[in-house]
């Protein structure tokens, strides 16, 4: 990293690893259907691994049912399939045209599991967030002991990467706190 662009790319780098969580959070069950549960599902698709968005037609006509109907009815099987060893508990029904996956309510205990999940999650987020703080400070400390940027400067940038890492971690925790609420919303 360049001194110049510390803040930058430490800030890049940050909201990455934020919006991957999102994305994580996407997948996970909340009793209401979403194409989310299974657009990112690897599936074998004539010896390659697939996108089920890429080969298949994903809908929610109702607010518990997702109907998937692939664009080549070959891949119905390794759909199936790709559905069945993905752990969002829920078992599809195959009529050799199209797969319904009716979306069950959750139990309390599942609920907790996934909140659980929905944690550990964020948690992640949080320690890339805090590595990529780590990263900056050193490139920072790096600079300062070459002689590339002042002891003035330095400390700015460091406030600078500090503020940053706090409201990455103050929006992670937020967005954590909502999944949570929604995935525990009866």
């Amino acid at each position: 990293m360049a001194i110049e662009t510390i803040v930058e790319e430490t800030e890049e780098m940050m909201m990455e690893s934020f919006e991957a969580m999102e994305r994580d959070f996407a997948t996970y069950r909340t009793g209401k259907a979403s194409t989310s549960l299974v657009e990112n599902l690897m599936v074998s698709y004539y010896g390659a691994q697939t996108r089920l968005r890429e080969i298949a037609s994903i809908s929610t006509p109702e607010s518990r049912l997702i109907v998937i109907q692939p664009w080549d009815r070959n891949a119905i099987s390794d759909i199936e399939k790709a559905i069945q060893t993905s752990n969002i508990g829920i078992s599809p029904m195959n009529d050799g045209k199209i797969i319904r996956l009716p979306v069950p309510d959750l139990s309390e205990e599942r609920r907790k599991t996934l909140t659980k999940q929905v944690r550990t999650r964020a948690e992640e987020a949080k320690v890339a967030i805090r590595n990529s703080r780590r990263q900056a400070n050193d490139e920072i400390k790096k600079g300062e002991k070459n002689s590339d940027v002042t002891e003035d400067e330095s400390r700015d940038l460091h406030d600078q990467v500090q503020k940053l890492t706090d409201d990455y971690s103050k929006q992670i925790d937020e967005a954590t706190e909502t999944k949570c609420a929604e995935i525990l919303q009866v």
